[in-house]
């Protein structure tokens, strides 16, 4: 079957009528899935709205035609659809998956996150995943009878899994996770609500994470080359993106730069679509999953890129780190826009009075920095957009980069 017509639900799918259920019961929706519920109350949440002012790689004042949060993240939900829509998968959960994907990332993109890791190193550290879990379940106040969203089990566990495992069967913490162990909020929240951690998420998580990566690559090339900080021909140096610029010019030879970017971002998206589309396929026929939880138990992830397009895809990644992450430009705004998260957790841990009133330590509760309080900073500093941490390092602070 040709990419771009759908196809009947595979066995392998979600099924939203066998959801494993919520923490909390409700009643079902008379006009949504458990999974479409999901979706929508993403949609409709608190943190999805402030990702529009959280940095993907260039600050939000840089100009108003860069990615921010939230564009990334509707371009991974239009990926991820696609590739769900073309395997058979729950569109639902799928969309739900990739929208939720980066709620929990802090202001400054990975320099906010870094610096807030190492603000947070004595109290288990901060992970994007674990805050995203956090939001969810716990900082989202839009309902009577619960925090957080009361997302389906299977929205949970694809989550905090989409990138795999994060323990084997006995508990042990494995891959990036062995250091300090399963992050502090997925380990606590597991002790309540079992997500199995041990095994693989399902097929619709994978095509999320994914889509992550692709979305990555194709609008990081856009923005770097809107950006000047390379040009259409310095990406003649890998094979796949060489071949794609010299069949553009073949077919549009007195293209301008700004057009021949904008067909090569197309081209790549397309490419990298079909290439795990008929990877997923190969491996699905070998596999042959019969439900969802055969998925989960199999041992391995089953969407993912060939070995050719994962080679190209790596050396796209290389580019970018070298080009345009570690840019001095890039790197001189990413190292002050740490210093604003650094400064404003020192202050916060050292002033309680400088913070708003309902992140003030409750009666009774210890001024000093412990677990909870370090905790509580963090969560407030995570959920800043990034013009509101700047106008607030401003209010603390007699002087402020301007990260430009």
């Amino acid at each position: 079957m040709s990419v771009g017509m759908a196809v009947p639900r595979a066995t392998y799918a979600s099924d939203p009528g066998c959801s494993r259920g919520r923490l909390f019961d409700e009643p079902p929706s008379k006009t949504r899935s458990a999974f479409r519920r999901d979706c929508d109350r993403v949609i409709h949440s608190t943190a999805f709205r402030r990702l529009k002012h959280k940095t993907q790689v260039f600050v939000y004042h840089e100009g108003d035609h860069y990615r921010t949060r939230l564009t990334h993240t509707l371009e991974v939900a239009q990926i991820a659809r696609a590739l769900a829509r073309q395997l058979g998968l729950d569109e639902d959960l799928t969309e739900a998956l990739a929208l939720a994907h980066d709620l929990g990332h802090p202001p400054f993109g990975h320099a906010g996150e870094r610096a807030l890791d190492a603000c947070l190193d004595g109290y288990g550290g901060f992970d994007h995943n674990a805050q995203t879990l956090r939001v969810v379940t716990l900082l989202e106040h839009r309902y009577p009878d619960f925090d957080g969203l009361n997302l389906t089990w299977e929205a949970l566990e694809g989550i905090v899994k989409h990138n795999g495992p994060l323990t084997d069967p006995t508990g042990n913490a494995i891959g990036r996770y062995q250091r300090r162990g399963a992050p502090v909020g997925i380990a606590d929240f597991n002790r309540v609500y079992d997500l199995e951690l041990w095994s693989f998420a399902s097929l619709e998580a994978q095509v999320a994470a994914i889509a992550d990566d692709i979305a990555y690559d194709a609008h990081d090339i856009d923005d770097g080359l809107r950006a000047g900080l390379f040009a259409v021909d310095d990406l003649k140096t890998m094979p796949l993106t060489a071949g794609m610029i010299a069949d553009i010019a073949r077919r549009h030879p007195l293209l301008d730069d700004d057009r021949r970017g904008a067909e090569l971002v197309r081209e790549l998206i397309s490419c990298l679509i079909m290439s795990v589309v008929s990877e997923a396929e190969r491996q699905l026929a070998e596999a042959r999953p019969q439900s969802v939880d055969e998925v989960r138990r199999y041992g391995r992830a089953l969407i993912a890129f060939p070995s050719d397009a994962a080679e190209a895809e790596a050396l796209i990644k290389t580019f970018l780190k070298q080009r345009m992450y570690r840019h001095p430009r890039v790197m001189r705004v990413m190292d002050e826009a740490e210093t604003i998260v650094r400064d404003l957790f020192a202050r916060y841990r050292d002033d309680s009075a400088a913070l708003p009133a309902e992140w003030l330590p409750e009666d009774g509760e210890s001024r000093e920095l412990n677990v909870e309080r370090a905790r509580r900073i963090g969560n407030f500093i995570a959920g800043m957009t990034d013009r509101f941490a700047i106008t607030e390092h401003r209010r603390l602070f007699d002087s402020t980069p301007e990260l430009r």
